[in-house]
């Protein structure tokens, strides 16, 4: 499985359309407005990765956000975006950019979002790592950094994780996935990859990369959300890192 894998499937007309239904009609969540308005003000210079269509960043505008980068590898996510900023009439900024390799400046921006589990769907540890950095890399000293996870620890799919366990000592997990928790997800456009980390790996993995844990905890916790919202996306894990400051 290769970065440019994640891209051809996210840049499928298909799955733009979905995520554009998603932008206008599921919106920001109840949990995401929750957080976000605690962690950022509303003249921050906001960062967004893995901004699909715009859901998270037209919600934030609506909110008073209006200082909006919004970045994504697939190119027909960042068009639809676009043109949905552009009829509502909105001043979001957004371009297509690799979460690896983010072309701008050191401390630039305020704080940051990486929405919708995003951050899960590039293969590879070493190249989540590199977006971890990337993004401390762009804030601020003292800037806060918000992203959302599934959680293998959770109950619920714990004999299916048993079951993986055995597979992958044996060798005989699905072919593409390299590293145990990555999945295959089934979806009308093909299969959808992701990796669904343990808590530990996800506190390892901001260690590493110079962030400063804050806090995590379950969607549910946070607020009720709406059936939209659970019909778009299952249960997940919102965590928040900050950059140490100088």
């Amino acid at each position: 499985m290769e970065l440019n894998d994640s891209k051809v499937f996210y840049s499928q007309p298909a799955v733009v359309e979905e995520y554009a239904r998603a932008a206008n009609g599921v919106g920001l969540w109840r949990s995401e407005e929750k957080v976000f308005t605690r962690l950022f003000k509303p003249d921050d210079v906001l960062l967004e990765v893995g901004c699909g269509t715009g859901r998270i960043a037209l919600g934030l505008w609506e909110l008073g956000y209006h200082r909006l980068m919004g970045v994504d590898i697939a190119k027909g996510m960042i068009e639809e975006a676009r043109r949905i900023n552009s009829v509502l009439e909105y001043g979001i900024s957004f371009r297509v950019a690799d979460a690896t390799k983010l072309p701008f400046a050191d401390n630039e921006f305020d704080g940051a979002i990486f929405g919708f589990n995003g951050l899960m769907t590039i293969p590879s540890r070493v190249n989540r790592r590199a977006a971890l950095r990337e993004i401390l890399r762009v804030v601020r000293p003292g800037a806060w950094f918000a992203f959302t996870t599934h959680d293998r620890g959770d109950e619920r799919y714990r004999d299916y994780w048993v079951e993986q366990e055995t597979l992958w000592r044996e060798g005989r997990q699905l072919a593409g996935l390299v590293e145990f928790g990555d999945r295959w997800l089934d979806s009308p456009h093909g299969p959808q990859f992701i990796h669904i980390p343990s808590r530990e790996e996800i506190l390892e993995d901001l260690a590493a990369t110079g962030w400063r844990y804050e806090i995590d905890t379950d969607r549910a916790r946070l607020a009720n959300e709406s059936q939209q919202v659970h019909d778009f996306s299952g249960e997940c894990r919102f965590w928040v890192a900050q950059k140490p400051a100088d």
